[in-house]
């Protein structure tokens, strides 16, 4: 019992992110952006690991196993409908994104989406909401509208 509480891992590092080690492997690995339930099984199958294991727990083989098919490996990993960039606009080709890159290729098409001036572009731009919500009565930003009181002397 001793050992096992000397090799237990509170926090494991796998793509620039923090990954709760008391989780098993499938929901600890959901931590990372760009990740899910589904993808992450995935993932733990083809590294070889149990999905079911506890994230804390692995040896450091496994850990480095779980990290090569996650940055590197993935886009072969996964058939096409499951990738989150498919058909990517500039390069045409079917990817999966994850942790910051993520982040970055939403930057950069917002960026795209404002510089060819095109409907969504500009409600970025403005701050309006972007999908089709209506506006009426939602999504005011700053001092609460409404009817005042007028001051009792």
């Amino acid at each position: 019992m001793e050992e096992d509480r000397d090799r237990f891992r509170h926090i494991v590092r796998i793509a620039n992110t923090d990954l709760q080690g008391r989780q098993k492997v499938e929901f600890a690995l959901t931590g990372i952006r760009g990740i899910g339930r589904r993808v992450a099984r995935v993932i733990a199958k083809r590294a070889g690991v149990d999905p079911d294991a506890v994230m804390g727990y692995l040896p450091d083989d496994a850990i480095s196993r779980l990290a090569t098919q996650i940055e590197g490996e993935i886009d072969d990993a996964l058939p096409v409908w499951m990738m989150n960039r498919q058909r990517d606009p500039f390069t045409g080709e079917n990817r999966h994104l994850i942790a910051a890159e993520s982040l970055m290729t939403l930057r950069e098409d917002i960026n795209f989406m404002k510089m060819i001036r095109c409907y969504r572009g500009i409600r970025h731009e403005r701050g309006h909401k972007v999908r089709g919500q209506r506006t009426k009565s939602t999504g005011r930003k700053g001092a609460v509208v409404g009817v005042s009181r007028k001051k009792k002397k």
